[in-house]
């Protein structure tokens, strides 16, 4: 690893893309995606601290966008009201045209927590916040 970097090649969030089931959404304005270990604290004997173990992954995201259309609650609406699970694929892209490259990465089988119907207020301009967990992740370009 370098032992220096030039400031032009830390990645700008501005060139962020987000593609959700191929559709391209030009109004993102924010995409977190995380995985967490699960562990689970494992008892030794002649030690008084415990040792951990991975015993599973959580996968957990946020997405946010400025509200200028009813793409969320299209997708989910019919899903929701019969009872069914949306899933769908997420793809972020990040390719800052100054840094070293791009980083691409898929999530699979994202599930949304919840649809908003409203949210809105009165001189404030409209934004969406979305929780979702996926199933699976894939890196598919990397710096």
């Amino acid at each position: 690893m370098a032992k220096e970097f030039r400031a032009e090649q830390v990645i700008n969030g501005t060139f962020g893309e987000v593609w959700i089931d191929g559709e391209y959404l030009a109004n993102v304005t924010a995409l977190k995606a995380e995985v967490t270990l699960k562990k689970t604290a494992i008892s030794m004997v002649q030690r008084l601290m415990e040792g951990q173990k991975m015993t599973g992954l959580e996968m957990k995201g946020e997405i946010k966008l400025h509200k200028i259309n009813s793409f969320f609650i299209k997708k989910m609406n019919e899903c929701f009201r019969r009872g069914k699970m949306m899933t769908c694929t997420i793809i972020s892209n990040v390719k800052d045209p100054d840094a070293l490259g791009g980083e691409r990465i898929a999530l699979y089988n994202c599930l949304f927590d919840k649809m908003t119907l409203a949210d809105w207020e009165a001189g404030k301009m409209g934004e969406e916040s979305y929780s979702f967990t996926f199933e699976d992740w894939e890196i598919l370009d990397k710096i």
